[in-house]
């Protein structure tokens, strides 16, 4: 049993590696921003650049939290669809 806890720990640890792998290609696209956006940004107030960030949290932290919990339910839940008795049935019938 070591050995398939082993697999899925090496599995869990690619996949965790690969999520940060795919987190930093986009890096570059962050300097591609609107120039209109950007010209408005710049001239305005201190009060204006932190509302500003406040509605790209608001806009970005609730679906990723959500994405997450979505994800965390479907992992804990893989099993449970899982029919064994009718897979067994069916290797008879072949």
């Amino acid at each position: 049993m070591s050995a398939v806890k082993n697999q899925a720990r090496i599995q869990s640890i690619t996949v965790l590696l690969l999520g940060l792998v795919l987190l930093a290609v986009p890096l570059p696209a962050f300097s591609q921003s609107c120039a209109l956006c950007y010209t408005q940004a710049a001239a305005s107030g201190a009060r204006m650049i932190e509302a500003l960030k406040s509605g790209i949290l608001i806009l970005i932290v609730p679906p990723t939290l959500m994405t997450i919990a979505l994800i965390g339910v479907l992992y804990h839940k893989r099993n449970q669809c899982k029919r064994t008795d009718l897979s067994a049935e069916l290797d008879g019938n072949w």
